[in-house]
């Protein structure tokens, strides 16, 4: 997406001239976080506050607050900020509006998601209508109540004061103000413990030590209701806590949340698939879930008995209030499966259980079936003993605060396919090789798509139409996927490893024509001739002898026969009398990298020819230089279509000759979908660490910045790719970069360093400037 930004800065101009330094100022920095329609809305959202009319401070906090949001949560949030900006307008002053801006910074840290921030614009739409003269000094003090509330704290201290002071406005400008007993008061009633995103870091490193790996941690509004708010649960690989935790019977929340983590992460850790929950019905299921909890802990006190500790200060907890016999039962046995020891009264329920646990545990830790055989059976026999209560009444009065609500653990017929992942067709399918005879007389279909139960190989070709000439595969062949490859991505804001986030698949592009390379090579021949020289000095001698050298390897008889001459003639002879033996030799691996992002289709600047001809023509130069220098060298391109379809072409490997087969691969190479650059680089990587040279040098040529469809944050492969440039470098592999965005000062050398790229000005001279970019870089 391209952006006209005199269009902009003409339509600030005009509304506001004077906050066009801050428009200059600040624009850079939402390039830096914004992906290409997050800055098209950022712009938009500064042309409608200008044509509001409410002033120059009204755009310029706009302009000012929302890169720093965005690189908080993203900026899929731009549309809603700027709808509700635009509602508010109508209800309350311009400068009520500016503070909200200046407060989103601030939200946007604290509560670390969108959806948090979204509502918190929603409760102050919902306070704008209640109370108008309150919004104002809230908003003022913001930065001191978000320090001290979570998003539902926050809301029940305001619609309290809004509710009480409905009718008072001198009391209600004093609650918003925090100047009156009530407020406070309330305030301190609110207040939580430990807040979340005080304690994510921490949490994020505690976790990564006990198991050596990364989880993400996300904070819901689970108070946002009630104070009770909801459990912790895992979805989607990723941990949902509370945004805050209060202290428990002298337990820090800290530990609070520990526990809760902890738990969470020996679910994903130790979980192999999913139970059936098929013929169980809600309570089942709960007590099913309870062992499942018993058997993940067991396993993770196993490895880190340390956590016997941390979990079993939340179990026996003091009640307030008898309960239910069922469910001081159910607390009995969880205590029981914890501490691997049934308590004093010897209770024959607790002792049943604990010991078939431990049998099975003993037996097959790792077996999953266990929880639900004694999740089943521990129904039956509770229901023989006593009453059981609702389900309502098991999740709200059975007291094991750090315990999620089990949803991870389960399995359910109607959402089979919501969480399913990638599978290569090559892991779907069978595929054998058959005869000639067996593919005529037993083929069901020769054109079957991906989705074939069974496909079958033909060494040969097979023509149906022989007068023809044309092989099935030429018609209607599909070029092989290989299996894939996962990498890890790097999260910049969490400062951690998405494990396994990447799925690289190595596929083909068709042949083109390889008399195409050789009509690259005529049409450029005047740039052949300037590279023939560099060829030549270029090109390895072997071993070199050098005459005349006062140290060497061997005696130099002529020079020794001059020098006796001299010592008889009475003349001083000349010392250098050894020849010397060098090894010139070129001790290098050279991959080329190629960006086949769909924009390599498009003409930039100069040019009347897409970029995807000029990388080719280059490509083709470079090639046949390097071949002829003699350096093992390989040519490959990448793009992608989201995190988990990675494309990556191989035109060339290191051990494949430069024939009329990799030519017509150049040849035929194609543009299309985005620019995934780490988990290319990392592939890259993959080949080149394989090759025995002592150099290795990836060089990139791309048109732009790494990007994706699901990546709505500009920011989060530009780190990445730094990330994985710094992974290169420590396996010995110089990263290069060759680029032909001209705004590519503005990112590139913090990815590739100061000395680590080039911007071709002139998008006509690629041709001629890699293979001299080659030279000087490897001379």
């Amino acid at each position: 997406m391209k952006i006209d930004l005199s269009e902009y800065e003409d339509c600030i101009k005009s509304g506001a001239p004077e906050v066009m330094e801050v428009f200059e100022a600040n624009f850079q920095d939402a390039t830096r976080v914004m992906s290409p329609q997050g800055q098209h809305n950022y712009l938009e959202g500064a042309r409608a506050f200008c044509e509001l009319g409410r002033g120059p401070k009204l755009v310029a906090s706009w302009l000012e607050t929302m890169p720093a949001v965005c690189k908080e949560v993203g900026d899929g949030v731009i549309p809603e900020v700027v709808t509700s900006c635009m509602k508010l307008t109508s209800m309350v002053s311009a400068e009520v509006v500016r503070l909200l801006l200046a407060s989103l910074p601030i939200a946007a840290r604290r509560f670390g998601d969108a959806e948090l921030l979204l509502k918190y614009m929603a409760l102050m739409h919902q306070l704008s209508a209640k109370v108008p003269r309150g919004l104002r000094p809230m908003l003022e003090r913001i930065d001191e109540l978000l320090g001290k509330l979570t998003l539902g704290g926050l809301r029940r201290w305001a619609l309290w004061g809004a509710q009480a002071y409905a009718r008072d406005f001198a009391k209600q400008t004093a609650y918003f103000s925090l100047e009156s007993p009530d407020s406070l008061k309330i305030l301190q009633q609110e207040r939580r413990g430990v807040l979340f995103v005080d304690t994510q870091r921490k949490l994020n490193f505690y976790l990564r030590a006990l198991w050596g790996r990364d989880f993400f941690l996300r904070p819901t509004s689970g108070d946002y209701e009630t104070r009770e708010g909801v459990r912790s649960f895992v979805e989607h690989g990723v941990i949902h806590v509370p945004d805050a935790y209060d202290d428990i019977n002298g337990v820090p929340g800290l530990e609070l949340y520990r526990a809760a983590c902890a738990h969470a992460a020996a679910h994903l850790s130790y979980a192999r698939a999913a139970i059936s929950a098929e013929a169980l019905n809600p309570v089942q299921m709960f007590l099913v879930g309870m062992i499942e909890d018993a058997r993940i802990e067991a396993l993770a006190m196993r490895e880190f008995p340390g956590l016997y500790k941390l979990w079993s200060r939340f179990h026996d907890l003091p009640r307030e209030a008898e309960v239910d016999p069922a469910i001081a039962a159910l607390e009995g046995v969880a205590a029981a499966l914890l501490r691997d020891e049934a308590p004093a009264g010897n209770d024959p329920l607790i002792d049943e259980v604990l010991t078939e646990f431990r049998q099975r545990l003993a037996a097959d830790a790792e077996d999953d079936q266990l929880s639900w055989d004694i999740g089943v059976t521990l129904y039956n026999r509770l229901n023989e003993r006593l009453s059981i209560p609702s389900l309502r009444l098991l999740e709200t009065q059975l007291n094991i605060p750090y315990r999620d609500d089990n949803r991870v653990v389960w399995e359910f017929a109607d959402n089979v396919w919501d969480d399913a992942e990638y599978v290569p067709a090559s892991e779907r399918q069978v595929r054998k090789t058959v005869s000639l005879m067996e593919m005529v007389n037993e083929i069901d279909t020769e054109l079957a798509g991906d989705d074939a139960q069974e496909v079958w190989r033909l060494e040969t070709e097979l023509f149906p139409y022989e007068d023809k000439g044309i092989s099935y595969n030429e018609m209607e062949g599909k070029e092989p996927v290989s299996a894939p490859f996962h990498y890890n991505e790097w999260d910049y804001q969490v400062q951690l490893y998405r494990p396994d986030w990447a799925t690289v698949l190595e596929k083909r592009q068709s042949k083109g024509d390889p008399k195409d390379i050789e009509r690259i090579l005529a049409e450029h021949k005047p740039i052949a001739s300037r590279l023939r020289h560099i060829i030549d000095a270029l090109i390895p001698q072997g071993i070199v002898r050098k005459r005349h050298q006062e140290d060497g390897d061997e005696i130099d008889i002529n020079a020794a026969i001059r020098a006796m001459i001299d010592l008889r003639m009475g003349e001083m002879p000349d010392p250098r009398i050894n020849i010397r033996y060098e090894r010139k030799t070129r001790d290098l691996a050279v991959m080329l990298l190629l960006d086949l992002s769909e924009s390599t289709n498009e003409v930039l600047g100069d040019s009347n020819r897409p970029v995807i001809q000029l990388a080719r023509e280059a490509t083709a130069l470079l090639a046949w230089a390097v071949d002829a220098i003699g350096d093992p060298f390989a040519i490959h391109g990448f793009a992608s279509d989201s995190r988990h379809d990675v494309q990556y072409y191989r035109f060339k490997d290191f051990d494949a000759p430069y024939d009329d087969h990799a030519r017509a691969r150049i040849a035929g190479m194609q543009g299309g979908y985005s620019t995934r650059m780490g988990a290319a680089f990392r592939h890259a990587a993959h080949h080149l660490t394989h090759q025995p040279q002592k150099k290795k040098l990836l060089l990139l040529v791309s048109d732009g910045e790494p990007s994706d469809i699901d990546v709505k944050d500009p920011q989060y492969l530009r780190h990445d790719t730094k990330k994985a440039v710094e992974e290169l470098a420590r396996d010995g592999i110089l990263t290069y970069c060759l680029t032909l965005d001209p705004y590519a000062d503005a990112y590139v050398s913090r990815i590739f360093g100061a000395n680590g790229y080039s911007v071709v000005d002139h998008v006509n001279r690629l041709p001629e400037r890699l293979p001299s970019l080659f030279a000087s870089l490897t001379s």
